[in-house]
């Protein structure tokens, strides 16, 4: 598969399944290399500092996100992980990945509505490093509350911003937004950039994008 001129979302999604289904390399595997790609890079962009604030997505995108923070509280950063909805929305390997930070004894910040989310929002003003694990390249649609607004509050925040994948509200795609969308100071991606990443306007959005594999190639 060409990946020069970037991937397309169908293209990363059958890449992902191909990695599943013909090399047999199971998606907690394959979340497992994600995650502890974005914890390194983390790591290299706080330095001495230690404050983080992981947001994870009901989807896999979030799942990438709990490893995230696994790996970097083993590096004893001190982490806040928030859930942007409910345990039981969450399946799968996502939903594994939570119950391991759970059975470690990590409180996880769960986030359903607006409501809660206006009573601890001020906690991420102290934050050194935000990390962006809300939303994945599936997204089709604008983004919706409560998660616009959140979404409006972590890039008003003083943090730099680092996405997992892809910024929150991005169309991979495009490079446009979905109404609203994270502007990221850097973008960890996998296997290769993305075909929207390559327009001129997603730059303000994606940040710099480094390009993470996954443990698997095709020729």
């Amino acid at each position: 598969m060409n990946t020069g001129k970037g991937l397309s979302v169908r293209q990363a999604k059958d890449l992902d399944r191909r990695a599943q289904k013909i090399l047999g390399i199971d998606v907690l595997l394959l979340m497992e290399n994600a995650g502890r790609a974005v914890a390194e890079v983390a790591a290299e962009m706080l330095g001495h500092k230690k404050r983080i604030a992981v947001f994870c997505g009901k989807g896999n995108n979030g799942g990438d996100g709990f490893v995230c923070a696994r790996h970097l509280l083993a590096k004893k950063k001190s982490v806040d992980i928030y859930l942007l909805g409910r345990t039981k929305d969450l399946k799968g390997s996502a939903l594994k990945n939570l119950k391991i930070l759970m059975n470690l004894g990590k409180k996880v910040i769960k986030i359903p509505d607006l409501i809660t989310w206006d009573k601890i929002k001020t906690k991420i003003e102290h934050c050194d490093l935000i990390i962006d694990g809300i939303l994945g390249i599936g997204l089709r649609g604008n983004v919706e509350e409560p998660l616009s607004t959140i979404i409006k509050d972590i890039n008003n925040s003083k943090a730099p911003i680092l996405s997992i994948d892809t910024p929150s509200g991005l169309d991979a795609d495009t490079g446009k937004p979905h109404g609203i969308c994270i502007r990221a100071t850097k973008t960890v991606t996998f296997v290769a950039t993305k075909k929207g990443f390559l327009k001129k306007k997603a730059k303000i959005y994606t940040g710099r994008v480094i390009v993470k594999d996954l443990g698997f190639y095709y020729k």
